[in-house]
């Protein structure tokens, strides 16, 4: 049988867990007893530098329960790196990890599905939303704008899928080669390949706590999903040049034409709204171009893309553990 691992980042996610890890000690059990995972199969929780009790709350779970693991970050890195870490930690110890959020608003029911796919012979089984019924038209709209946007943009990403998915093994071990700074793991994972399939399951609402993506955070996503998959923003910054050029030859022979038929007078109004809107076009262009060399400064540097500070799990996973800042006190 499959050793499974469900990885959950948390970010002040005290309110949850409890309810959350009885919910997922209960899912792991019933899979364990069906005999679609092994005895062996965990939960790990990846603390990403809270600042209420999460990690606190984690370690007592994994004292009481072995079936909890967990990591704590050593500051906090931001959800994608984050739900990276946790998979990172575990592509060599599993035989397959299914991400999910702490919230639990993905329908963990699901996972049954998923399990049996992997089974089947996928590697990566992708979790999709099929309707949005609990969210605010509001939130619907801009969410499937965004699915809509990155695509258009050429980002390869699954329609209404968030970060709720189970890899493979050897899916993990190919998503470890991608070396980005800027992660958007929803456009990553699909350029992994292998086998893939769909779940589709009913969103609920959060049971406990705060979102931890408001709007403005969301379009700080959105932004760092297309930059990091897609120059097609720098090719329409070149496209709209040329139409501005071809508008301005236009312009050109217009005023030539006028002039000789003597309909020319002074005026500033045109002058004026000239200025303006090439001006504000030359500074979307800066902004757009600046984003991508922001980038490129972030990737040169290599920097880390998160550090374990401390690995809460049984003495033969940890042992197989890498690169884990633990201290002895």
């Amino acid at each position: 049988m499959n050793r499974l691992f469900c990885v959950v980042p948390c970010y002040n996610e005290q309110e949850v867990l409890p309810e959350t890890s009885k919910r997922l000690e209960a899912k792991v059990k019933e899979l364990i007893a069906s005999g679609k995972i092994s005895s062996d199969s965990r939960v790990l929780f990846v603390n990403d530098g809270s600042k209420d009790e999460t990690w606190n709350i984690i370690k007592k779970l994994h004292e009481e329960n072995e079936i909890f693991q967990g990591i704590n970050l050593s500051k906090n890195m931001g959800h994608q790196n984050a739900l990276l870490a946790g998979l990172m930690t575990v592509k060599d110890i599993c035989d397959a990890a299914i991400s999910l959020d702490a919230d639990l608003q993905d329908d963990i029911n699901a996972i049954d599905e998923m399990v049996d796919k992997f089974n089947e012979g996928a590697d990566i089984v992708y979790g999709v939303r099929s309707k949005r019924a609990t969210d605010t038209f509001f939130k619907r709209f801009t969410a499937e704008s965004f699915y809509k946007l990155i695509n258009s943009m050429g980002g390869k990403t699954v329609y209404n899928h968030a970060d709720y998915r189970l890899m493979s093994r050897r899916a993990l071990l190919a998503l470890s080669d991608f070396g980005e700074v800027n992660l958007f793991l929803r456009g990553i994972v699909p350029m992994v390949g292998f086998n893939t399939d769909v779940v589709y399951y009913e969103r609920a609402e959060r049971f406990a706590g705060e979102s931890k993506y408001p709007l403005k955070k969301m379009l700080s996503f959105a932004i760092e999903g297309i930059t990091s998959l897609s120059t097609k923003p720098i090719k329409l910054i070149t496209s709209l040049g040329f139409f501005i050029f071809f508008i301005s030859i236009i312009a050109l022979i217009y005023s030539i034409a006028v002039h000789f038929y003597g309909h020319t007078e002074p005026g500033w109004t045109s002058t004026l709204v000239s200025v303006w809107a090439i001006g504000g076009l030359i500074m979307i262009s800066l902004g757009v171009i600046g984003e991508y060399i922001g980038k490129i400064y972030l990737e040169v540097k290599s920097r880390p893309r998160f550090i374990i500070q401390d690995y809460v799990a049984d003495d033969k996973d940890r042992a197989k553990a890498e690169n884990i800042y633990t201290r002895d006190i």
